[in-house]
């Protein structure tokens, strides 16, 4: 499931966010991918010690925290610190499929992180550049995103996916992977659809006894299928 999360930054937080990163220091983004991976990868980010992307990786985290599409699509259960990258000049990220464990040194030990679902988040907005599109493989398809500053796209970790080339301006964003409470994809899906669902018929019938009935089932199903 690919998953649009609007809004995710407000304007003041997306030109908070802008304003520090158009004075960072880029390294070879490179530095964080594996064998594989940095065989197709041309691009810049920030390196994971450098105080920056901690202290903006913290600010996307709380805004996360209050988003609910966010926490109802993901359900997580770990984040792995945002990072950040930019890419210009024709760079690329070319097909490759995330590492299945990340390891989270922010806390002072190697905490494992399994990638259930990668996050983007963009920065720049889609006029700012051409080219960058986040391309992603899925059961469904192949598509094609390019999402407004401040958006989010969900999508599962274990997708084939590419960054084209960035061929006019430059392409910034956060991206970070999490570890949810229910490990399969198709379990995600369905709750995510329900919980909608009730949100939604709360809005038409807030007294609706079916509603208590259709919540518990949710609860129920996530009491089934959760990994805690």
């Amino acid at each position: 499931m690919l998953l649009h999360v609007a809004n995710v930054l407000d304007e003041g937080e997306l030109a908070h966010c802008r304003e520090k990163l158009g004075r960072a220091a880029w390294i070879d983004g490179r530095v964080t991918a594996g064998s594989q991976s940095a065989q197709a990868k041309r691009n810049r980010q920030l390196g994971e010690d450098d105080p920056l992307a901690r202290e903006l990786g913290a600010f996307v985290l709380r805004a996360l925290a209050r988003n609910t599409t966010f926490f109802a699509g993901a359900l997580p259960r770990r984040v792995y610190p945002p990072l950040f990258n930019r890419y210009e000049g024709g760079e690329a990220f070319g097909s490759h499929v995330d590492n299945a464990i990340r390891y989270d040194r922010s806390g002072g030990s190697a905490e494992p992180v399994r990638t259930d679902l990668s996050a983007t988040l963009f920065l720049s907005a889609p006029g700012e550049y051409d080219g960058g599109e986040l391309v992603v493989e899925d059961t469904f398809g192949t598509h094609g995103v390019k999402l407004p500053a401040g958006d989010l796209v969900l999508y599962p970790g274990s997708s084939v996916h590419e960054v084209r080339p960035v061929t006019r301006g430059a392409r910034v964003a956060a991206f970070f992977w999490i570890q949810s409470l229910v490990r399969s994809e198709t379990q995600r899906r369905m709750l995510f659809e329900l919980d909608v669902s009730i949100q939604q018929l709360t809005q038409k019938l807030p007294a609706a006894p079916e509603l208590v009935r259709l919540t518990g089932l949710y609860h129920n199903l996530l009491r089934e299928w959760s990994d805690v």
